[in-house]
């Protein structure tokens, strides 16, 4: 007996203590069994009191119990408030706009905070990122350029898109008035109105986009649906077969001797009229000064002097007595490519025309701003850039 006692109690003492340390792992460590699971298998002691259920638990319960029954048991209904989060897009007719107002200048100046590092100062784009002005006549080209002012059908469709998803990674941060102060200076941008134009929720239905015509509602249930729904053709479709028209072989890569584009574009620069000598002499020195002060006004786009480089607006070094378009390496708008073909020179007379109504003096430039406002600071102007060229 002794000899089972030996083998046995040292067996049964290690099983005894492997149960022991399993059942303190379990209470400590092993997670509960799902709740679903423990109210399915659990059975109540036969003196206890039935607790009442919580309201949160019954309700998500009920709710399941909905789910199951028309669908696969998951999820609840949307709440409203839930469903007026979402619901935030603005309509043709101008249906779900917000109440608010906001005016091409104050535009200007959240659109340079918010959007020109990704679509420019005049919207003509950084990089890869969309133009959102200019393209005008480009639709029936070969590469059309699809903007607000040449393509977009309705004013709905920039409000909705900005409010909805602008800026970049800051999604649904402006208010209803920065939008649509943005939304006035993208119309000012396109030439669709001008710089005094203020966009409220009381005259948004007014505007109407230039390409607005060119589109229709989408009528293919009662044109095309038919069609191609029946059964089709498959022997003996028609009676005969004629070749109407051919197809057109591009050659893409030009011969040896013909003109490019880019090469028809590098004609010499005309010569610079001369300069008379009274102006070479040079303005009062006073005079450059107070300039100097009144350029700051321009600083934000343009550069002068030693180092300088273009930026949303080309260098003006040397700017005065010398052809417009000049500047190597900007990208011109359209208006002032045709202009300077045309041989505009800016001379003392013409500069001036131009930096009094830029908008007037040469329709659909990109340049933005509205001009100086007398004819001391044109001056003034005119004779720092005479000294920055010299």
């Amino acid at each position: 007996m002794s000899k089972y006692l030996k083998i046995f109690a040292p067996a049964g003492f290690g099983a005894a203590s492997v149960l022991a340390l399993a059942y303190v792992i379990a209470d400590q460590v092993v997670v509960d069994m799902p709740a679903p699971v423990r109210e399915a298998i659990a059975v109540a002691p036969a003196t206890a009191q039935e607790a009442p259920a919580e309201p949160e638990i019954v309700q998500v319960a009920e709710s399941r119990i909905t789910a199951a029954e028309g669908g696969y048991g998951l999820g609840r209904a949307a709440l409203p408030e839930e469903v007026a989060a979402w619901d935030i897009d603005i309509r043709p007719d101008g249906s779900g706009l917000p109440e608010g107002s906001g005016d091409v200048w104050t535009g200007e100046e959240v659109f340079v905070a918010k959007c020109a590092s990704c679509h420019g100062d005049f919207g003509e784009a950084v990089g890869r990122w969309p133009v959102l002005a200019g393209g005008q006549g480009s639709l029936e080209s070969e590469r059309p350029v699809k903007t607000i002012g040449s393509y977009w059908p309705y004013l709905s469709t920039v409000f909705d898109y900005v409010h909805r998803a602008m800026p970049f990674g800051e999604a649904q941060s402006l208010t209803p008035d920065e939008v649509y102060a943005i939304t006035a200076y993208l119309l000012y941008l396109n030439d669709v109105v001008d710089d005094d134009f203020e966009l409220s929720h009381e005259n948004f239905a007014e505007v109407e986009l230039p390409n607005q015509e060119n589109f229709f509602l989408d009528d293919r249930a009662e044109t095309e649906l038919a069609r191609f729904s029946a059964a089709p053709c498959m022997d003996s479709c028609k009676d005969s077969a004629e070749i109407t028209m051919r197809a057109a072989v591009l050659d893409v890569t030009p011969d040896a001797g013909v003109v490019t584009e880019d090469a028809a574009m590098e004609e010499p620069v005309a010569e610079a009229p001369a300069i008379d000598e009274a102006a070479a002499e040079g303005p009062d020195p006073e005079l450059i000064a107070e300039g100097e002060g009144v350029f700051r006004k321009c600083s934000a786009c343009h550069q002068v002097g030693d180092g300088a480089r273009n930026r949303s607006g080309p260098t003006l070094n040397r700017v005065l007595g010398h052809p417009a378009g000049a500047v190597d390496g900007f990208r011109y708008s359209p208006a002032l490519i045709e202009a300077a073909e045309g041989g505009l020179v800016w001379t003392e007379d013409e500069l001036a025309a131009f930096l009094a109504a830029p908008k007037e003096y040469l329709p659909k430039t990109k340049m933005t701003f509205r001009g100086l406002a007398s004819d001391d600071e044109i001056d003034a102007v005119i004779a720092y850039l005479r000294s920055v060229g010299e």
